[in-house]
């Protein structure tokens, strides 16, 4: 059995890499898919129903914080009920990558570890490293195969920032730069498949040494922080929380904070592509990412994705019930649910 995790910031294109997983090289093999949403109400395990996989959602929270014990469970209950060839995992934009990794080695599974990717959407690879590093640089920090997505649209100063970036963090990791919709299924999964028994001893290393030094980290205020402990500085830590004496280690859910819910409204279609344009530009808080299935007047229904400064919103096949999924950093909440 193998297990890959498709890990990338909100709206790198996970979605899409993995339904083309499904449909070329992974057609013939018994695959689950696990899905970690981190928002009220899941939209993508509509965009994958169709793949007719088994997707056990987990909603509410990220791995790392209120879902870490229970994730190495459903692993091990995903081997023994289903006994699949490849478990696929796609975690929360927003989770750090490190502690899906480690969620796997809780669950005793870290020898059937085949593939750590990050996609990384190079048109915006500067602006979260600047505004959410915590989360972006762990992902791709942790990954054996990085693909650079967007290369195809991007200016080349856009694609030359973003390979500085991953350079800069992992400098071994493979690259794909070559959009990959140009790319045959078999050069992709050359580039994606297998890893090296010498990466892994060294990533566990890494995230071992991580582990003791989030857990019992000495601040430049000369002091060691265990749990709740004050030091000198005058804060309490709580477990990841920044003090001023310079480290940074937060759950997503401190960072980041989502909107969703179900709708069976009908909405006009220039109306919600003025509200998901304000969004884009950061009129209702820093909104990385908005998805979602709505219907029009006439009963057509679209499907939106948003990430900043960039809205899509195409048509697609009906759904049972309009769902929205609205995720960021200091968002107003109150606001958007009045907008829709």
């Amino acid at each position: 059995m193998k297990i890959d995790i498709i890990s990338g910031f909100l709206g790198a294109g996970k979605t899409t890499f993995i339904k083309r997983l499904l449909n070329s090289k992974l057609k013939n093999e018994k695959v689950v898919l696990i899905e970690n949403e981190f928002g009220e109400v899941s939209v993508d395990s509509d965009f994958l129903a169709d793949t007719k996989i088994d997707v056990k959602e987990l909603s509410q929270g990220c791995i790392c914080c209120s879902l870490f014990g229970d994730f190495s469970k459903s692993l091990n209950e995903v081997v023994e009920k289903f006994h699949p060839d490849r478990i696929l995992i796609e975690p929360s934009g927003v989770g750090k990558l490190s502690d899906i990794i480690q969620a796997v080695a809780d669950a005793e599974l870290e020898h059937n570890l085949n593939a750590l990717v990050c996609l990384v959407d190079v048109t915006k690879a500067k602006m979260y490293s600047k505004n959410f590093g915590e989360f972006f640089l762990d992902q791709i920090k942790s990954a054996h195969t990085l693909i650079l997505s967007r290369t195809d649209v991007a200016k080349e100063e856009k694609i030359t920032e973003a390979l500085d970036i991953i350079r800069n963090y992992n400098k071994g990791a493979v690259l794909v730069t070559t959009p990959i919709n140009t790319l045959k299924d078999e050069e992709l999964f050359q580039a994606y498949e297998g890893i090296q028994d010498d990466f892994l001893k060294e990533l566990f290393s890494s995230l071992e040494h991580e582990h003791h030094h989030h857990h019992d980290e000495e601040c430049e205020c000369g002091h060691h922080h265990h749990h709740d402990e004050e030091c000198e500085c005058g804060h309490h830590h709580h477990h990841d929380e920044e003090c001023e004496c310079g480290h940074h280690h937060h759950h997503a859910d401190e960072v980041f904070s989502s909107v969703g819910f179900e709708t069976a409204k009908k909405y006009e279609i220039p109306y919600v592509e003025k509200i998901l344009h304000a969004m884009a530009n950061g009129e209702y808080g820093m909104i990385v990412r908005a998805k979602g299935v709505i219907s029009d007047l006439k009963s057509q229904w679209f499907e939106f994705n948003l990430t900043p400064e960039e809205v899509n919103l195409t048509a697609c096949n009906a759904r049972p019930i309009g769902k929205i999924c609205v995720i960021g950093s200091k968002i107003d909440e109150h606001k958007i649910k009045e907008l829709f």
